[in-house]
């Protein structure tokens, strides 16, 4: 029995050393006969338990001898056919290809306009406040000259937490003004941008949430005159030198007098015409001089200091600046629409 397996091996052995491939289809064949998962050299090591222990030593050596014959063919028909080894160090970088695009994300267009508006109120020294989003009542309205039961507060339409009358997801930024006049005091010069919640209908020109900044002076002899050059320096600045505004009054609980600026778009265009409903004029912002009540709220003496306040609502200065004809477009995160933007920044 032992005698019929040595002579296999012979055998092989003879098939192998006469072997010629001459071309790298040839080979391959050789390579799967020989070297392959399912060789023919492979069943012979099985057969080592019907060898003979004393004769265990000898067959061993001859299997390697007869794997290492077909390892060395093998290599060395390959040489002779010029097939090129595969590299231990990993395949080969070519430096000289040019780079592929990197496939970079996108900053979200509300993202890139309230950077923009920090850095432009940090060039006149307002520095960036932030605080919380659930909000209480106090910090939120009675601070800010809206007592309970004050008609202003139905302006707000207010999402008031479950089963409290008192806390709340917070309707303006205000709060945080509130929360910089009771723990610092004057001068304060700060802007606080944030998101902010109201009630609202959802349509192409509001949304139930919505991000604002919100700024804050308050000094000795602040005038509404400082008010209006700052924020024309602002629309200038975030809209282009030519930009023209203009100032209408309005009511604020915590301003008197109050105002609400307004930006020339023109009506040139459909997406314009339809942002100012046909005037050519976007409102942008409220503001109006501090009402000496909230000042005296908040612990610092009315007849010393005084101050003004305003509001910019960043989704509207996003769609102006964009060409933004829907607000919805800025919170359904469809990465069509987002993509656009990958070269804002």
């Amino acid at each position: 029995m032992s005698e019929e397996i040595f002579d296999r091996v012979k055998l092989v052995l003879g098939e192998i050393q006469s072997a010629q491939p001459s071309n790298a289809e040839e080979l391959e064949v050789f390579r799967i006969k020989y070297l392959g998962s399912k060789n023919t050299i492979k069943p012979l090591f099985a057969e080592m338990r019907h060898i003979p222990n004393e004769q265990k030593k000898e067959f061993g050596q001859k299997l390697n001898e007869l794997k290492q014959a077909a390892e060395s063919k093998h290599q060395s028909v390959k040489d002779s056919l010029g097939t090129p080894q595969k590299s231990s160090a990993g395949p080969s970088i070519d430096m000289t290809v040019p780079a592929g695009d990197l496939n970079i994300g996108s900053r979200h267009p509300v993202s890139l306009v309230l950077n923009h508006m920090i850095e432009v109120f940090a060039r006149i020294g307002f520095s960036v406040a932030e605080d919380r989003e659930i909000e209480d009542d106090w910090h939120n309205f009675t601070a800010m000259n809206t007592p309970p039961h004050h008609p202003a507060r139905d302006m707000q339409d207010t999402f008031y937490l479950k089963d409290s009358t008192s806390e709340l997801l917070r309707t303006h930024t205000s709060s945080v003004q509130a929360r910089m006049m009771t723990a610092h005091e004057p001068p304060i010069r700060i802007i606080a941008p944030g998101r902010v919640f109201r009630n609202e209908t959802i349509s192409a020109r509001s949304h139930c949430q919505f991000h604002q900044v919100e700024g804050l002076y308050v000094d000795e002899g602040v005038s509404f005159a400082d008010m209006k050059q700052t924020l024309l320096y602002f629309a200038k600045e975030m809209y282009g030198a030519e930009t023209k505004i203009r100032l209408r009054p309005s009511y604020f609980p915590f301003t008197e007098p109050s105002a609400e600026m307004d930006v020339w778009l023109g009506t040139e265009t459909t997406t314009a015409k339809k942002l100012t409903k046909g005037t050519g004029w976007l409102e942008v912002l409220g503001c109006g001089m501090i009402d000496p009540n909230v000042l005296d709220n908040c612990g610092i003496d009315s007849k010393l200091y005084s101050g003004y306040a305003f509001g910019i609502g960043i989704e509207r200065s996003a769609m102006q600046k964009y060409n933004i004809s829907d607000i919805r477009m800025l919170f359904e995160n469809d990465n069509r629409f987002l993509s656009q933007f990958s070269s804002a920044f």
